[in-house]
């Protein structure tokens, strides 16, 4: 397969993946705008047992509050952009370090601008364990841990050389953003549906990504070496 047609598909790959997570997300956000009635019904349950269940169960409020303050994106960031680094130095990927903090940073005003959009409202609820500022929908907790996990497995994935070493980077990053889901429910600062649509535009967001990266890089960066010594020479007697 010559270049060209592999770049070309990658893209078209790419505007597919873009265009997917678009329309779950853009559904989502029509059935929110509209109050569809068993998207309202569903929502209001799950969030108001989960707020029981946080009330009912002792310490588990100041564990979510501290993971809701650890994971906001203001907090993740910065590490996140410090293992991006680490990475380039390490492995001299430049191209692909960049790649992977600008999406990162775009995601974040993707969720943004979602929220501006949909202007929904946060849960009601008689008796709330926690309360957020801002707009409901999309999470923005779920969407930017979604990106930034998402982004770092990608990042790392022509390092990782073992299955075993790949498959615990998925987990992590599954784990993380499943936690990150359920602690926005389980505090009421959020329904369902809004991590859920966090969490697909997160990771359908950087994937669509890089699919484009792919498409337009021209070819892939090698992993810096260590340069061998020069071979020594037998000096004649």
């Amino acid at each position: 397969m010559s270049a060209p047609t592999s770049r070309a598909r990658r893209l078209v790959r790419a505007v597919l993946a873009a265009l997917g997570t678009a329309a779950v997300v853009l559904l989502l956000a029509l059935l929110v705008r509209e109050q569809w009635p068993p998207l309202v019904r569903f929502d209001e349950r799950v969030v108001t047992a989960a707020t029981q269940l946080t009330a009912s169960t002792p310490g588990l409020a100041p564990v979510l509050l501290g993971w809701q303050w650890a994971f906001a994106a203001s907090r993740l960031f910065v590490p996140v952009a410090a293992l991006c680094l680490l990475f380039w130095w390490r492995t001299g990927r430049r191209t692909r370090t960049w790649w992977a903090l600008s999406t990162i940073l775009a995601a974040w005003v993707v969720a943004n601008v979602a929220k501006e959009l949909v202007q929904r409202a946060r849960p009601v609820l008689d008796e709330p364990v926690a309360n957020a500022p801002g707009y409901s929908f999309p999470s923005g907790h779920a969407t930017n841990t979604a990106a930034m996990t998402t982004a770092l497995v990608v990042l790392a994935w022509p390092v990782l050389r073992t299955g075993s070493a790949r498959v615990a980077a998925v987990l992590t990053a599954v784990g993380l953003t499943v936690l990150t889901a359920a602690d926005r429910v389980l505090l009421g600062v959020h329904y369902p549906s809004d991590v859920i649509a966090g969490t697909l535009l997160g990771t359908g967001f950087v994937i669509a990504s890089y699919l484009g990266y792919r498409g337009w890089s021209h070819r892939p960066e090698a992993t810096r070496t260590a340069t061998p010594p020069p071979a020594l020479t037998e000096v004649p007697r």
